[in-house]
């Protein structure tokens, strides 16, 4: 099965090992992985701000990029929901609206992929320890993938993983939410590991990289002893 990777630009930049991990992983379960070099930023930082005319010069880059693969996978929720939304954007748009659903119909998050495309729940990972999860908000409410990370977290051996209170909230990223309402970000951030604390995980697992960033680099400032780790290097453990 042919597996173009959509590898997001906080992967690239701050996350190369969930890259990494992602391509052995989909590479173990049969998968033939393409990387276009030419892929940039979805758009989804600047649609965000308001800054639609120059968004979507960089989806249509995407677009082009990406039209030819036979599946798209990519490593986070959040950037395969802004590919979803392309449809959505160019509604109406003669050139544009259905390459962009072209490329919408054959996106997937890395678990959804495993999960619902490949047939797979069980990876053959192993890590000893307790975890908790971290659903995040673009990844369950807007993608409405909610299941796949845990049926394969369930069956990786030695990993307990148990539920994370308040789970349903967010962890105070949500993009440029942070920057803007720093105060309030950080309110919710600290929320959010008191509820990792509650529950004396050793380890945060998530499955989008800016929720990581900023919950571990949180974590990280106030002394805690908790392993952040994206579920593509933990499905990826042998």
């Amino acid at each position: 099965m042919n597996v173009t990777l959509f590898v997001t630009c906080l992967v690239d930049l701050f996350h190369v090992n969930v890259g990494k991990a992602t391509v052995e992983l989909l590479e173990r379960l049969g998968c033939t992985i393409h990387f276009p070099e030419a892929q940039t930023c979805c758009g989804q930082p600047a649609y965000n701000s308001g800054y639609v005319k120059e968004a979507k010069e960089a989806m249509k880059h995407m677009i082009r990029t990406f039209e030819h693969a036979e599946y798209i996978v990519t490593p986070s929720g959040s950037c395969a929901t802004m590919f979803k939304e392309y449809p959505h954007i160019f509604k109406g748009d003669i050139e544009w609206e259905e390459r962009a659903q072209h490329v919408a119909n054959k996106t997937y998050e890395l678990t959804q992929f495993i999960v619902d495309v490949l047939k797979i729940e069980d990876v053959g990972a192993r890590l000893e320890g307790k975890a908790t999860y971290h659903t995040s908000c673009h990844m369950t409410r807007l993608l409405g993938v909610k299941d796949a990370p845990l049926t394969l977290l369930q069956h990786v051996k030695g990993l307990e993983v148990v539920p994370l209170p308040n789970a349903h909230n967010c962890c105070g990223f949500g993009g440029t939410f942070s920057v803007k309402m720093g105060p309030i970000s950080e309110q919710m951030v600290d929320e959010k590991i008191q509820c990792i604390e509650q529950v004396e995980a050793d380890y945060l697992i998530g499955a989008d990289c800016g929720c990581l960033m900023n919950i571990g680099g949180r974590i990280e400032r106030k002394g805690k002893p908790i392993r952040v780790m994206h579920i593509a290097e933990v499905l990826n453990s042998r």
